[in-house]
């Protein structure tokens, strides 16, 4: 039986650290669905259909992953799409904490499905999205914070 595990985020954008995540996962479950949602407390960068093509760019030649847009609970799109586990990453003890108190959240509204917390490696842990936009506004170097080969 194939495993799934599901990867979801608003990632605006995509970034180096994602994409590190991503591939950790991959040594872990069979398939991983990327899974970019919509925050209604954030308001986004990119529009949904650019953020998408950044993954697709990202993740090119990658096997094992699929990409889908959401806009509902996290553990409803679990269901829809039969994955019973949940992949996050975290840079550091304020996104743990974060993490943590979601993935409680989630337990208690779907005991079936479990999150798994994976520490980004520690050459990508300064890099965010917020930080990755701030540098985009300010028409600073981005390169070094977003997966080679991949183009804003």
């Amino acid at each position: 039986m194939k495993t799934k595990a599901l990867f979801p985020g608003s990632f605006d954008p995509f970034t180096a650290g994602h994409l590190n995540i991503l591939r950790r996962a991959l040594t872990m479950f069979d398939e991983v669905v990327v899974a970019a949602g919509i925050n209604q407390d954030k308001r986004g960068f990119f529009s949904m259909e650019k953020r998408l093509d950044i993954i697709r760019q990202a993740t090119e030649g990658l096997d094992g992953v699929s990409i889908v847009e959401y806009d509902k609970l996290t553990i409803d799109l679990c269901r829809e799409l039969g994955v019973r586990h949940i992949v996050r990453g975290v840079r550091n003890m304020i996104d743990f904490e974060t993490e943590r108190s979601i993935a409680d959240a989630n337990r208690r509204l779907a005991p079936d499905i479990e999150t798994i917390i994976i520490p980004t490696a520690q050459e990508f842990a300064h890099i965010s999205s917020s930080a990755v936009r701030d540098i985009l506004r300010h028409g600073g170097d981005y390169s070094a914070f977003i997966p080679e080969g991949v183009k804003l």
